[in-house]
């Protein structure tokens, strides 16, 4: 609940915090959750007369004959539903971590973090998904320390870093691995803290459509990898390595490590790590390193399309967002096109869509072919909360693919199905999302290969409308009755989804636009 107001909230006190220390002479973050990580990319990328450098906290292992730390926080939802027993619960909920720290084993908000920590040049080369607490980890904190002291003498500062290269280099990046649609969030505040350019919706189409994804992680696929695999494969600096083929990113570009991309690029090709880590890989379990992290041809013969699409419409004028290549195979059409139409089931409160789906409590429970609409839950309804419980319910439970879900609210990294999020305007904010009443008929149209998607109202209970008749049923109408902030909103909450509003909203990060607060109080 209220959790993004959290990050801007973080950022504030580590810059402040960094602020109070006499003697100051360096800052080295250690970071690698959700909230934790943008946090302090945002500081560090504001505290410019410092140098900085960021240690990921790296990924816990894997368990051997177990659920994965996403799919047991659908226990209760399954549980609920008939389709685990409780003794069957209780021993996945023990069993889930193989290790002791570090991010989840997917490839969700948390290790896409660590992923644009090192796409930035804020970290040294293969750091991102590091297996935590283990003697590589150990080490590259080592080295990581030493490297800040590298950076002071040569007075290198985060400005010489965080440049507008540095930023598309980790948007192209992102695009490749399949990262957290989080991201999408979190990486224009670190360009805003900066004082860079913030990448536009725009922008993201742009990268996507150029960029393949050349990774196989989970929760993506083709094969659910855990994200130590993908380290062992190579990582980040295999990933970008396979981009310089295309010449999509800008090799100028500094790291911390003293070198710049390209010179990194130069040295993990021939180096004995990289070498080491990929037949560890292949001799402990039997996967081939070039099937984590494909070639740009391999990836094209598979018809790997882009994990990020952008859907318009009628109740996203302002864009949205969607997991395009994680919605479930079964429920497209033969051209791998989604196309879905279905009534609405409108909810104002999370808690209250979680009861339809485990089928407890007065509403009528959700089934297949509904379209689950969640609204009031972006920055000014709630804080603008991941709803994990949700979407991972939908994955976990055999009929979920069948449902599909729209929403102002965020997902989890993890999130995967006919998930559409961040929608715009949010509900609160007058975006006709807000306007959707149960039994009307929602059009879904995402093309996974042409990044398109639209998302529109088509009718009512009683009939289809054209488009033109959509429109201006969505003028007339007011908005749904129960939609209101949550009364468990703080007023610092508020405060901030008013400032973040004003500044821009959620498609430019969520932050504080100095400036445009101050014209906005000045008019």
């Amino acid at each position: 609940f209220d959790s993004l107001a959290y990050r801007n909230d973080a950022a504030m006190v580590f810059r402040r915090l960094a602020r109070s220390l006499p003697g100051l002479r360096g800052l080295l973050a250690v970071g690698g959750c959700d909230k934790s990580l943008p946090a302090m990319l945002m500081a560090l990328a504001s505290l410019r007369d410092w140098p900085s450098l960021v240690m990921p906290t790296g990924v816990t292992l894997p368990s051997r004959d177990a659920e994965d730390t996403a799919e047991v926080q659908t226990l209760g939802a399954r549980f609920a539903r008939g389709e685990i027993s409780l003794e069957r619960a209780a021993e996945m909920g023990c069993r889930a971590c193989g290790s002791a720290g570090g991010a989840c084993q997917f490839l969700g908000t948390a290790a896409t973090g660590q992923v644009m920590a090192e796409a930035l040049g804020l970290s040294l080369p293969h750091a991102a998904l590091v297996p935590s607490g283990q003697p590589m980890w150990l080490d590259l904190a080592r080295r990581s320390a030493r490297a800040l002291m590298d950076l002071d003498q040569r007075g290198v500062r985060p400005p010489d870093i965080l440049t507008q290269a540095a930023l598309r280099n980790a948007m192209v990046v992102f695009a490749a691995v399949g990262g957290s649609t989080n991201w999408i969030l979190h990486l224009p505040a670190v360009a805003h803290a900066a004082k860079l350019s913030r990448p536009s919706l725009e922008d993201w189409e742009e990268v996507h459509r150029r960029t393949p994804r050349l990774v196989s992680v989970l929760p993506n696929g083709p094969v659910n990898h855990p994200t130590v695999r993908v380290w062992l494969a190579g990582g980040v600096p295999e990933v970008m390595l396979r981009l310089r083929e295309l010449n999509l990113l800008d090799l100028e570009a500094m790291t911390v490590s003293g070198l710049t991309v390209g010179q990194v690029l130069e040295w993990w090709e021939q180096s004995e790590r990289r070498r080491a880590c990929r037949r560890r890989l292949q001799e402990a379990d039997a996967v081939d390193p070039d099937q984590v992290i494909f070639s740009v041809q391999e990836a094209r013969q598979m018809g790997l399309g882009s994990t990020v699409c952008f859907p318009r419409g009628n109740l996203a004028p302002d864009g949205s967002v969607i997991k395009s290549t994680a919605i479930d195979r079964r429920v497209l059409d033969p051209d791998g096109v989604y196309r879905k139409t279905g009534p609405a089931r409108v909810f104002c409160r999370e808690a209250d869509a979680i009861a339809a789906i485990k089928g407890v409590g007065p509403q009528q429970p959700i089934r297949p072919g509904d379209v689950l609409v969640l609204i009031g839950l972006g920055p000014l309804g709630a804080g603008m909360p991941e709803i994990y419980q949700i979407t991972g319910a939908l994955r976990h439970l055999s009929w979920g693919h069948e449902v599909a879900l729209l929403t102002d609210a965020r997902f989890s990294g993890v999130s995967t199905g006919a998930c559409i999020g961040l929608i715009g305007p949010e509900a609160l904010a007058g975006g006709p999302v807000g306007k959707l009443r149960d039994g009307d008929q929602i059009r879904i149209v995402v093309d996974p290969h042409r990044l398109e998607g639209r998302v529109d109202l088509v009718g009512d209970r009683e009939r289809l409308f054209s488009p033109e008749e959509a429109e201006a049923e969505l003028r007339r109408r007011p908005m749904h009755p129960e939609l209101a902030p949550d009364p468990r909103l703080s007023e610092e909450t508020r405060l901030w989804a008013a400032l973040q509003t004003v500044s821009g909203g959620p498609w430019i990060g969520c932050v504080y636009d100095l400036e445009a607060i101050l014209r906005k109080l000045q008019a």
